[in-house]
């Protein structure tokens, strides 16, 4: 795992602090290679082939090709076995001579054969052309400028921000879109003239141009012709051989345990196969409606782990800065912090981690799935009763300080049924109203912009192979929402941390599998993930209780922080950021404020968002 950088001239100092800033993601060794119109930057984090042979940038027996490589092939003996009958010769262990071989032997269609996670940059010098590539699933990001014959990429936007070239401003319309799904959907960042490469996709620079191509996507048919047990017993079985796969490794190995159905599974089947004792490590709060530390003692009893557990207090404006910073541009998942620093816990005792990221997405587990089926009931309550009675009754209810709870959840199912159906089950994940937009947004600021909150939802059903509702909601999940917010917050922060962390639910064979699942097995009435709660029962896998737990994830009791000991940082921050007096309403920023304070309304996601958003510009303009 580790970091790279480029651009297509030379000029060794730049590509130096590019590199230099980076650093975290690949303490173990650095390079540079420089050619008349291009320059390749790395910076190793070594996991397979500790050796110094394997060091990058790394060249073919040639010289002309050259690869700069962040990412894991976890299947790449078998590939390195092929390319060795067509007659290659390697000179290291590493999977990253894997890919460059591979490369040479395929061209694009390379990409065809890996099964892993990765984003690299290969420049051939005979033809002057620059290949790069990210994996199926976005798990690895890759980040690029061009503009006026300028082109620059790398692993993390800060790198791209060492360049003077690089003029920085903020891109207005990414920003509108953050506020509602508190992350910046591709291929867009927060920064103008600076973009994502997009997941399953690889681009061509070559004359000047850039080309992107999609080399992937996910498909929703043929559905599976097998009766409930067959579909669990393969996904039983898949998930299986991922987890084994993603285990290897030249150095020790953990796993990230919160004692949800995801993170146990990973835990039961890395014990399963893990030659020594697993380490496991966990998050606990004072505050039991948000701590799962109970459930996580008990899985790591169940599979004889080594359980290493990190309470987390109120954080600090110097944690949320240290986080906002790696992640780049502002993503406000309220489990970016706490994920930071287990990832910090678990760097001490390991190089690498699995962790249970997009069980979620993969098998309809998030409660908004739930809130749209139960939408479609509701719906049928004759509109005036809904409207005049029901929601402004329901919206009249004071917030409640745990996480969830009746009144809570009621309120936020109300919020989103108001949206248009069409936007899906992220209805429940958006958090800017069109009446508190007009509002918040100064007339400059939506004078700018097009206002139209869910065509990055829309843009995304064009796509779709299935008009089943449930399946257009998992492509946006797994297409729009994850890459960008899920996959970013475990990228960035473990990576800051010199730690690699693996998500095995994310096979993108599995991924294959189970989209071929009709939703109506991935999701009994309201009973999430039910195919893999079967799979697992049927085996008895992990005791009952944690098969049948619902949902609670990683997460931080913000709102009542902020009503508290984060009171005088939000009211401080959000007075008196350039940022927000430029765009935003003060009044309205005030109104929400006092709001919150009284408990009248739970504007944590806005207020967090806002909070966010000053800090980022704090760090990069200020």
């Amino acid at each position: 795992m580790c970091g790279i950088a480029g651009f297509n001239w030379r000029d060794e100092p730049l590509l130096r602090k590019m590199t230099g800033t980076i650093h975290y993601r690949g303490p173990d060794a650095n390079g540079h290679a420089f050619f008349d119109s291009m320059s390749l930057g790395n910076v190793r984090l070594s996991i397979i082939d500790l050796s110094t042979k394997a060091n990058q940038p790394m060249f073919s027996r040639n010289g002309k090709l050259c690869i700069v490589y962040n990412g894991e092939i976890y299947n790449f003996p078998e590939i390195k076995k092929e390319l060795m009958e067509k007659g290659h010769v390697f000179q290291t262990h590493s999977d990253t001579e894997v890919v460059l071989r591979s490369y040479e032997a395929y061209g694009p269609d390379c990409l065809k054969k890996f099964n892993g996670i990765f984003a690299f940059a290969i420049w051939d010098e005979k033809k002057k052309e620059l290949f790069l590539a990210r994996d199926r699933l976005g798990i690895k990001p890759l980040y690029y400028y061009f503009k006026d014959g300028k082109f620059l990429f790398a692993s993390e936007i800060k790198s791209i921000l060492e360049s003077d070239v690089v003029s920085k401003q903020v891109h207005l319309e990414s920003l509108y879109y953050y506020l509602g799904y508190e992350f910046v959907p591709a291929p867009h960042t927060m920064f103008e003239n600076i973009y994502k490469l997009s997941q399953g996709h690889y681009a061509l620079f070559r004359n000047h141009e850039l080309k992107t191509e999609k080399y992937w996507d996910i498909s929703f048919r043929p559905s599976l012709d097998m009766d409930e047990e067959e579909m669990a017993e393969k996904v039983f079985s898949a998930v299986e051989r991922a987890v084994k796969m993603q285990l290897i490794s030249d150095v020790p190995v953990g796993v990230f345990l919160s004692g949800g159905l995801d993170s146990s599974t990973v835990t039961g089947f890395a014990a399963r196969f893990y030659p020594r004792r697993l380490q496991a490590f966990s998050i606990g709060y004072e505050d039991k409606t948000f701590s799962e530390l109970p459930y996580a003692k008990q899985v790591s009893d169940f599979f004889g782990t080594e359980h290493h557990i990190l309470m987390i207090n109120p954080i600090s404006p110097e944690d949320i800065e240290e986080s906002l910073y790696h992640l780049d541009e502002p993503m406000t998942d309220l489990s970016t912090i706490p994920f930071h620093l287990i990832c910090k816990k678990a760097r001490e005792s390991v190089k690498v981690c699995l962790s249970g990221e997009g069980g979620d997405e993969v098998f309809l587990g998030y409660d908004r799935f739930k809130a749209a089926r139960i939408n479609r009931i509701f719906h049928k309550i004759p509109s005036w009763i809904r409207n005049r009675l029901l929601v402004p009754l329901v919206m009249k209810l004071p917030d409640q300080p745990q996480k969830k709870g009746a009144i809570n959840m009621l309120k936020r199912f109300v919020e989103g049924s108001l949206y248009p159906e069409k936007a899906g089950a992220m209805r429940w994940q958006y958090f800017l109203t069109p009446g508190l937009a007009s509002k918040l947004l100064q007339a400059s600021f939506q004078n700018k912009i097009q206002m139209n909150p869910f065509d990055p939802i829309y843009a995304f059903h064009e796509f779709c192979d299935s008009d089943d509702p449930e399946d257009m909601d998992t492509l946006v999940d797994l297409k729009l929402t994850m890459a960008d917010s899920v996959l970013m917050k475990v990228d960035k922060m473990s990576m800051a941390t010199s730690l690699e962390v693996r998500v095995p639910l994310l096979d993108h064979e599995l991924v294959e599998l189970c989209a071929r699942i009709p939703a109506s097995s991935k999701m009994k009435g309201l009973k999430t993930k039910s195919i893999l709660r079967k799979a697992l029962s049927m085996h008895r896998f992990l005791p009952e209780n944690i098969i049948h737990r619902g949902k609670q994830g990683y997460s931080l009791p913000i709102k009542n922080w902020l009503r508290e000991e984060l009171r005088p940082f939000m009211q401080d921050l959000l007075s008196n950021s350039p940022l927000i007096l430029e765009n935003f309403n003060q009044e309205t920023v005030q109104t929400l404020i006092q709001e919150h304070l009284a408990k009248k309304h739970n504007h944590n996601h806005i207020l967090w968002a806002l909070i966010n958003a000053a800090l980022w510009y704090k760090r990069f303009y200020l």
